[in-house]
């Protein structure tokens, strides 16, 4: 079975100011223990030698994708499992996506980190295309979008959550009309074929901002962070779900989201 994780630890899992989040995220990582595990905005993680560090800290390796305007994302793996090939998606993305593809028994696997741009449904909209067009690529027909793609689900009645954000975090998630909820880079990706894996196999509550005592004063009970799969791979999905409490309240404004696949080494 291969566990994938994906997670947004905001700034890095250190803020400019209060305490360092990192240990605390270190050890969330260490109980749900993923094979695969998916992070995005890391501040700082670009340093020389800080993404090697925090791999080592968890017994992974870490693949990690810069970003020109925003923050990295990365993609780590556990041993024994084989990576092919590990390389970024090369678009103008606000944040950044890393690809990599990993050997499985059942054929090549490619899993994409994905930060979508925070303030613009358009962009994302654009950025959701990219994303679309590089799993087109991938060998193989298992491959897996995991991260934090700003960007609420569609076919949901958004309507109180929307009105409870304050009127600055609100208008990243309507249109130009000021009225119709911005969902269209998740339809995007939808319509691209790719299955959502906690509507097709999820349990508990789906919402992934803001934690308990993480902050997050731009989300209200959101859904944001995915892990959208090839029907492939989606019928080899025997779970998924939000990670809540403990560690989980304090190391992010973001849960983490878990699936556990039917699939073994090559």
């Amino acid at each position: 079975m291969l566990r994938v994780m994906t997670w947004n630890i905001r700034t890095g899992g250190r803020d400019r100011t209060g305490p360092d989040r990192r240990d605390r995220v270190l050890r969330m990582v260490d109980d749900q223990r993923p094979d695969v595990l998916t992070l995005q905005e890391l501040r700082g993680f670009e340093a020389r030698g800080v993404a090697e560090r925090f791999g080592d800290a968890v017994g992974m390796r870490a693949y990690l994708a810069r970003s020109c305007f925003g923050q990295p994302v990365a993609v780590l793996v556990r041993p024994p499992w084989r990576v092919l090939s590990a390389t970024p998606v090369r678009r103008p993305f606000h944040h950044a996506a890393a690809r990599v593809t990993l050997a499985t028994a059942a054929g090549p696997l490619t899993v994409c980190s994905a930060h979508l741009d925070p303030y613009c449904g358009l962009r994302r909209l654009l950025e959701a295309g990219w994303l679309a067009a590089a799993l087109c690529r991938a060998p193989g027909d298992l491959a897996l979008l995991a991260g934090d793609l700003n960007t609420l689900e569609p076919g949901v009645d958004h309507t109180a959550r929307i009105a409870r954000l304050p009127a600055e975090y609100r208008r990243r998630h309507l249109r130009r009309d000021g009225r119709t909820v911005e969902t269209r880079a998740v339809a995007r990706l939808h319509r691209a074929g790719l299955v959502d894996l906690f509507t097709h196999a999820g349990a508990g509550e789906p919402a992934t901002a803001p934690t308990a005592h993480g902050g997050g004063a731009e989300f209200s009970g959101m859904r944001l962070d995915y892990l959208l799969a090839t029907p492939a791979l989606a019928g080899r999905a025997r779970g998924c779900r939000v990670v809540r409490g403990g560690e989980t309240e304090y190391a992010s404004d973001h849960y983490p989201v878990v699936v556990d696949l039917d699939l073994t080494p090559a």
